[in-house]
Protein backbone atom coordinates (compact mmCIF):
# COMPACT_ATOMS: atom_id res chain seq x y z
CA UNK A 1 0.00 0.00 0.00
CA UNK A 2 1.37 3.46 -0.84
CA UNK A 3 2.28 6.08 1.74
CA UNK A 4 -0.50 8.67 1.39
CA UNK A 5 -0.32 12.24 2.64
CA UNK A 6 -3.41 14.42 2.46
CA UNK A 7 -3.18 18.19 2.74
CA UNK A 8 -5.59 21.11 2.36
CA UNK A 9 -4.82 24.38 0.63
CA UNK A 10 -7.03 27.11 2.01
CA UNK A 11 -7.12 30.89 2.03
CA UNK A 12 -9.23 33.93 1.36
CA UNK A 13 -10.54 35.00 -2.04
CA UNK A 14 -7.87 35.76 -4.65
CA UNK A 15 -5.11 34.07 -2.67
CA UNK A 16 -3.65 32.10 -5.58
CA UNK A 17 -4.94 28.61 -4.84
CA UNK A 18 -5.45 27.65 -8.49
CA UNK A 19 -1.88 28.59 -9.39
CA UNK A 20 -0.65 26.94 -6.19
CA UNK A 21 -2.20 23.59 -7.11
CA UNK A 22 -0.49 23.66 -10.50
CA UNK A 23 2.85 24.49 -8.88
CA UNK A 24 2.48 21.71 -6.29
CA UNK A 25 1.72 19.18 -9.00
CA UNK A 26 4.80 20.19 -10.97
CA UNK A 27 7.23 20.38 -8.05
CA UNK A 28 6.23 17.21 -6.23
CA UNK A 29 5.83 15.09 -9.33
CA UNK A 30 9.51 15.80 -9.92
CA UNK A 31 10.24 14.35 -6.48
CA UNK A 32 8.50 11.11 -7.35
CA UNK A 33 5.11 11.75 -5.78
CA UNK A 34 1.86 10.82 -7.44
CA UNK A 35 -0.05 14.09 -6.97
CA UNK A 36 -3.84 13.95 -6.83
CA UNK A 37 -5.79 17.20 -6.63
CA UNK A 38 -9.40 17.59 -5.49
CA UNK A 39 -11.31 20.52 -7.02
CA UNK A 40 -13.14 23.08 -4.90
CA UNK A 41 -16.83 22.06 -4.57
CA UNK A 42 -18.08 25.66 -4.45
CA UNK A 43 -16.64 26.46 -7.88
CA UNK A 44 -18.45 23.46 -9.37
CA UNK A 45 -21.76 24.12 -7.63
CA UNK A 46 -21.97 27.87 -8.18
CA UNK A 47 -20.54 27.63 -11.69
CA UNK A 48 -23.26 25.14 -12.59
CA UNK A 49 -26.14 27.12 -11.15
CA UNK A 50 -26.42 25.91 -7.54
CA UNK A 51 -25.85 29.12 -5.57
CA UNK A 52 -26.13 29.96 -1.86
CA UNK A 53 -28.55 32.81 -2.56
CA UNK A 54 -30.92 30.60 -4.57
CA UNK A 55 -31.06 27.60 -2.23
CA UNK A 56 -33.69 27.49 0.51
CA UNK A 57 -31.06 28.77 2.96
CA UNK A 58 -27.32 29.31 3.24
CA UNK A 59 -27.27 26.39 5.67
CA UNK A 60 -28.85 24.08 3.10
CA UNK A 61 -26.34 25.15 0.45
CA UNK A 62 -23.41 24.51 2.78
CA UNK A 63 -24.86 21.12 3.71
CA UNK A 64 -24.91 20.15 0.01
CA UNK A 65 -21.38 21.42 -0.45
CA UNK A 66 -20.04 19.59 2.58
CA UNK A 67 -21.71 16.31 1.60
CA UNK A 68 -20.11 16.51 -1.85
CA UNK A 69 -16.74 17.32 -0.34
CA UNK A 70 -16.85 14.39 2.09
CA UNK A 71 -17.83 11.91 -0.60
CA UNK A 72 -15.16 13.17 -2.98
CA UNK A 73 -12.41 13.09 -0.39
CA UNK A 74 -13.29 9.57 0.68
CA UNK A 75 -13.55 8.39 -2.93
CA UNK A 76 -10.19 9.88 -3.92
CA UNK A 77 -8.56 8.38 -0.83
CA UNK A 78 -9.99 4.96 -1.58
CA UNK A 79 -8.76 5.16 -5.16
CA UNK A 80 -5.29 6.22 -3.97
CA UNK A 81 -5.09 3.30 -1.55
CA UNK A 82 -5.39 0.90 -4.47
CA UNK A 83 -2.68 2.50 -6.60
CA UNK A 84 0.76 0.99 -7.14
CA UNK A 85 2.61 4.22 -6.43
CA UNK A 86 5.05 4.40 -3.52
CA UNK A 87 4.13 7.91 -2.37
CA UNK A 88 0.91 9.80 -3.01
CA UNK A 89 0.16 13.42 -2.18
CA UNK A 90 -3.55 14.27 -2.11
CA UNK A 91 -4.08 18.03 -2.32
CA UNK A 92 -7.54 19.38 -1.46
CA UNK A 93 -8.60 22.74 -2.85
CA UNK A 94 -10.12 23.82 0.48
CA UNK A 95 -10.87 21.62 3.45
CA UNK A 96 -14.02 20.84 5.37
CA UNK A 97 -13.59 23.60 7.94
CA UNK A 98 -13.60 26.28 5.24
CA UNK A 99 -17.37 25.83 5.18
CA UNK A 100 -17.53 27.05 8.77
CA UNK A 101 -16.65 30.55 7.57
CA UNK A 102 -19.89 30.90 5.62
CA UNK A 103 -22.23 29.79 8.41
CA UNK A 104 -23.20 30.74 11.92
CA UNK A 105 -21.79 28.59 14.71
CA UNK A 106 -25.21 27.04 15.33
CA UNK A 107 -25.69 26.23 11.64
CA UNK A 108 -22.27 24.62 11.41
CA UNK A 109 -22.84 22.55 14.54
CA UNK A 110 -26.19 21.31 13.22
CA UNK A 111 -24.78 20.31 9.83
CA UNK A 112 -21.74 18.45 11.11
CA UNK A 113 -23.87 16.66 13.72
CA UNK A 114 -26.24 15.54 10.96
CA UNK A 115 -23.24 14.35 8.94
CA UNK A 116 -21.98 12.36 11.93
CA UNK A 117 -18.76 14.29 12.62
CA UNK A 118 -17.23 16.49 15.28
CA UNK A 119 -15.26 19.58 14.39
CA UNK A 120 -12.05 17.94 15.59
CA UNK A 121 -12.66 14.93 13.34
CA UNK A 122 -13.13 17.20 10.33
CA UNK A 123 -10.00 19.15 11.22
CA UNK A 124 -7.88 16.03 11.44
CA UNK A 125 -8.94 14.63 8.09
CA UNK A 126 -5.86 16.47 6.78
CA UNK A 127 -2.25 15.79 7.69
CA UNK A 128 -1.38 19.46 7.20
CA UNK A 129 -3.14 22.69 6.23
CA UNK A 130 -1.55 25.53 4.26
CA UNK A 131 -3.26 28.91 4.23
CA UNK A 132 -2.58 31.33 1.39
CA UNK A 133 -3.40 34.89 2.44
CA UNK A 134 -5.82 36.76 0.20
CA UNK A 135 -4.42 39.48 -2.04
CA UNK A 136 -6.90 41.71 -0.18
CA UNK A 137 -4.36 41.75 2.67
CA UNK A 138 -1.03 43.14 1.57
CA UNK A 139 -1.40 42.94 -2.22
CA UNK A 140 -4.57 44.96 -2.66
CA UNK A 141 -3.64 46.20 -6.12
CA UNK A 142 -3.87 42.62 -7.40
CA UNK A 143 -7.22 41.79 -5.85
CA UNK A 144 -10.04 41.23 -8.31
CA UNK A 145 -12.79 38.92 -9.48
CA UNK A 146 -11.72 38.42 -13.09
CA UNK A 147 -9.68 35.28 -12.37
CA UNK A 148 -12.64 33.45 -10.81
CA UNK A 149 -16.12 33.66 -12.27
CA UNK A 150 -17.81 32.79 -8.98
CA UNK A 151 -15.88 35.28 -6.79
CA UNK A 152 -18.05 38.16 -5.62
CA UNK A 153 -16.49 39.51 -2.41
CA UNK A 154 -15.38 43.12 -2.11
CA UNK A 155 -11.85 43.92 -0.95
CA UNK A 156 -13.03 44.46 2.61
CA UNK A 157 -15.17 41.32 2.63
CA UNK A 158 -12.29 39.24 1.26
CA UNK A 159 -9.91 40.47 3.97
CA UNK A 160 -12.41 39.72 6.72
CA UNK A 161 -13.12 36.29 5.24
CA UNK A 162 -9.41 35.51 5.13
CA UNK A 163 -9.20 36.13 8.88
CA UNK A 164 -12.11 33.75 9.42
CA UNK A 165 -10.35 30.98 7.50
CA UNK A 166 -7.27 31.31 9.68
CA UNK A 167 -9.40 31.22 12.81
CA UNK A 168 -11.35 28.19 11.57
CA UNK A 169 -8.16 26.19 11.06
CA UNK A 170 -6.42 27.29 14.25
CA UNK A 171 -7.40 23.88 15.68
CA UNK A 172 -5.00 22.08 13.34
CA UNK A 173 -1.61 21.09 14.80
CA UNK A 174 0.15 21.74 11.48
CA UNK A 175 -1.17 24.99 10.04
CA UNK A 176 1.16 27.20 8.04
CA UNK A 177 0.27 30.64 6.67
CA UNK A 178 1.91 32.07 3.55
CA UNK A 179 1.47 35.82 3.25
CA UNK A 180 2.01 38.48 0.61
CA UNK A 181 5.35 39.82 1.82
CA UNK A 182 6.96 39.06 -1.54
CA UNK A 183 5.84 38.82 -5.16
CA UNK A 184 3.42 36.11 -6.22
CA UNK A 185 6.03 33.82 -7.74
CA UNK A 186 7.95 33.75 -4.48
CA UNK A 187 4.72 33.22 -2.56
CA UNK A 188 4.21 29.99 -4.50
CA UNK A 189 7.81 28.96 -3.94
CA UNK A 190 7.42 29.55 -0.19
CA UNK A 191 4.30 27.38 -0.19
CA UNK A 192 6.14 24.60 -2.02
CA UNK A 193 9.02 24.79 0.45
CA UNK A 194 6.62 24.62 3.42
CA UNK A 195 5.00 21.50 1.98
CA UNK A 196 8.41 19.98 1.23
CA UNK A 197 9.51 20.66 4.80
CA UNK A 198 6.42 18.90 6.13
CA UNK A 199 7.13 15.90 3.90
CA UNK A 200 10.81 15.84 4.85
CA UNK A 201 11.87 16.74 1.31
CA UNK A 202 14.17 19.37 -0.18
CA UNK A 203 13.23 21.24 -3.31
CA UNK A 204 15.88 22.26 -5.82
CA UNK A 205 16.04 26.00 -6.34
Amino acid sequence: MPVITKIAITGGPCAGKTSALASIRTQFSKLGYKVITLPEPATELIGNGVTPWECSSAEEYQRCQMEIQLVREDMYLRAAQGMREDRILIVCDRGMLDNKCYMSADEFDRVIADLGYTEDELCRRYDAVFHLVSAAKGAEEYYGTASNGVRYESLEEAAALDDRFIEAWSCHPYLRTIGNETDFGDKLRRLDREIASFLGETLSE
